[in-house]
């Protein structure tokens, strides 16, 4: 055992005074190894911050979050000309569920209305996101009050114009959020009395932060405008109790929306039901496309750095045949000629791909200056993979080089040397 960690000691030490003494040689062959590691982790990053943004827009809704509405998350069977036909779903649906859905925790309903300005005295914010929905979405989505408090039922029931604001809509018009409490400030040309504003949860990269919107109580939309305005694509929003079956649940639902509807049992369902959890498996599939699109791309890369790292071996190996011959001679195994190269492939692609990670680090870094609140995330997973590829690629490039070096006879290689 003493004698194998002594050989792959000595084996480590004469690469790296190879690659000391060969500092050019080196050096270009790091840049390829270094530009394909980081062209991979670079999309590995970008892919995973990118999935990480777009779930962190929706980190407040559980996975088992059921949407009703006459759209669909995902493809379906049904032809685009009849469910266009569709018609949108109700308040009075939506009642209908929360009194009879068994197992249910919580159901909302929700307008998208138009963006609006939001004015207070002389002070105005533009095209403002407005959500307009019931006061169970406050258990629905982790809402996060800093100050004042969310619409409370009656509230909502009634269409109280009472508003909750978001983080930067807050500042913007009062300067600190405590001072928003009890102020009126004028939105689709009414006032609304400031009960609460949000905590402070950050812009993402496509927007949609609540910090630069404002919530009012769904029955306030509906008497701006109306319930047959086909521009406000109503939902019912709905959060089943915990360790619930799922596909129970959904049966039940279903059942309970044809019900509602007077449907048939040969008519098709005239509403979607959609999962969050489908959204989240159809985000994991694009991501997943794109890093494998973004791997093949930038594998070119790192082909090309494999191949300068083998044809310098080759060269490294004919320029000390006279030395292997002599090792040899002196009565060095043929494995010690095949790990004294090996080693130094390897530690050339690792050093390459440390540094190709570190310029990641920095470009990421760079990156989230200019993105805002968007970050872009260096996982230690993708790091381990950028070190571990670096590995593969130096042992699977050195290893035809290092064979040839350690067969080569040892008088024909000191002759050949001389």
């Amino acid at each position: 055992m003493l004698i194998y960690l002594r050989v792959l000691k000595e084996s480590f030490n004469f690469a790296v005074n190879a690659l000391k003494n060969n500092k050019l040689r080196t050096f270009l062959s790091l840049v390829g190894v270094t530009i394909g590691i980081f062209s991979i982790i670079a999309v590995l990053a970008a892919v995973d911050s990118l999935k990480k943004e777009i779930e962190g827009s929706i980190s407040g809704l559980d996975n088992s979050t059921i949407i009703i509405m006459r759209f669909s998350f995902g493809p379906t069977e049904i032809p685009r000309w009849k469910w266009q036909q569709f018609p949108d779903v109700s308040y009075e649906e939506y009642q209908y569920i929360k009194k009879t859905m068994p197992n249910l925790e919580a159901a909302s309903f929700s307008l998208n209305v138009p963006q609006d300005n939001i004015k207070y005295e002389d002070k105005s914010v533009s095209n403002v996101e407005v959500a307009s929905i019931t006061h169970e979405y406050y258990d629905i989505e982790a809402l996060k009050i800093q100050e004042g408090r969310f619409f409370n039922e009656s509230e909502s029931n009634s269409g109280t114009p009472v508003i909750v604001l978001g983080d930067e809509i807050a500042k913007n018009l009062f300067g600190q959020p405590a001072q928003a409490m009890g102020k009126r400030v004028r939105l689709y040309g009414r006032k609304f009395t400031v009960v609460g504003v949000l905590e402070k949860e950050g812009q993402g990269l496509f927007g949609g932060s609540k910090d630069t919107a404002v919530l009012i109580p769904v029955n306030m939309a509906r008497r701006i405008f109306g319930d047959n305005n086909k521009g406000t694509f109503p939902q019912i929003i709905i959060k089943p109790e915990k360790g619930v079956d799922n596909a129970e649940f959904i049966a039940t639902l279903k059942q309970k929306m044809r019900l509602s509807r007077g449907l048939k049992p040969d008519e098709t369902d005239t509403f979607f039901v959609n999962q969050l959890k489908g959204l989240t498996d159809f985000i994991d599939d694009i991501t997943g496309q794109m890093n494998v699109i973004g791997l093949v791309i930038s594998g070119f890369s790192l082909l090309v750095g494999g191949f300068g790292i083998a044809n310098i071996m080759f060269v490294s190996v004919k320029e000390r045949t006279n030395l292997i011959g002599i090792q040899k001679s002196l009565g060095a195994k043929n494995r010690f000629i095949l790990l004294q190269f090996l080693f130094e492939a390897v530690i050339l692609a690792v050093i390459g791909g440390l540094i190709g990670l570190v310029l990641v680090f920095f470009v990421s870094l760079l990156a989230s200056q200019f993105t805002g609140d968007f970050e872009f995330v260096l996982s230690p997973k993708n790091m381990f993979i950028g070190t571990a590829i670096s590995a593969a690629i130096g042992l699977i490039s050195g290893i035809l080089p290092a064979i040839s070096a350690s067969k080569l006879d040892p008088v024909e290689a000191i002759r050949t040397g001389m």
